[in-house]
């Protein structure tokens, strides 16, 4: 069960971490739609943080629940992706971080509804309505903002650069993914990094922005505990509320 349980860890870490991220720029949107529809990702992505959490807290069979997982582990626990991580920056950055992981979730999403385990399948299931408004709703603004003035054209196109490094690490499958595969809980790396290849280039294609080089080096290490510098201001103000007042409840 090990390797599971590291598995659900891994996809409630990256929801919890993004929303997290999400969560910061509530009332700081370039719109008020814009803004109440950023803070909405934000709550899907909490919510499907729970599911996730709470079930990889069954397994592991510690007595730990969402809460003690998401807000009393260490940065070297923590199981996301670097792409999460990284910092808000302006809202070409926000948005292009949001287009990657978003492509890459709504097909990991569809992969996981037929899953083996009827737990995860179930969990997919309840998330891929949300996870496809997301993935509709970053693309689109991918498009405007691309396809826009030459300042958000030059924006997008350097958020676009700088972030590529991190789109990789999803489909780098260690020991712990590959398991998952043989067991028919997760799908395989390479039809869901062709899918995301073809979806981000369409969407670059008609934002007209120049898509990078698939075969560039990855940074890779978060599914693993090693981290960028970011997770742990991010978890310092995140998990400050629990650990000065332990078990504190409203």
């Amino acid at each position: 069960m090990a390797d599971k349980t590291d598995y659900l860890l891994r996809q409630g870490d990256n929801a919890l971490i993004l929303s997290q991220q999400l969560s910061k720029l509530c009332g700081k949107g370039p719109a008020l739609e814009e803004d109440m529809a950023l803070t909405n990702v934000a709550l899907d992505l909490l919510g499907q943080t729970r599911m996730w959490l709470t079930y990889a807290g069954e397994l592991e069979g510690r007595g730990r629940g969402e809460d003690q997982l998401a807000y009393l582990r260490d940065a070297h626990e923590l199981r996301c992706c670097l792409i999460v991580e990284q910092p808000n920056g302006n809202y070409a950055d926000t948005m292009v971080r949001q287009f990657y992981f978003d492509t890459w979730h709504y097909f990991l999403m569809l992969g996981l509804t037929k899953s083996l385990d009827a737990r995860i399948a179930e969990i997919a299931e309840k998330s891929i309505k949300e996870v496809t408004y997301h993935l509709r709703r970053s693309g689109d603004l991918i498009v405007r903002m691309g396809d826009g003035t030459p300042e958000s054209h030059a924006r997008t196109q350097a958020a676009v650069n700088a972030l590529w490094m991190y789109s990789g690490e999803m489909f780098l499958y260690d020991a712990v993914d590959k398991a998952m595969v043989e067991q028919g809980v997760a799908p395989a790396a390479e039809p869901l990094r062709a899918a995301f290849l073809e979806h981000v280039s369409g969407i670059f294609a008609e934002a007209t922005l120049a898509m990078p080089d698939p075969a560039v080096w990855m940074q890779r290490g978060g599914k693993t505990g090693r981290h960028s510098e970011h997770l742990g201001y991010i978890l310092a103000e995140m998990q400050f509320l629990q650990r000065a007042y332990p078990g504190a409840e409203w």
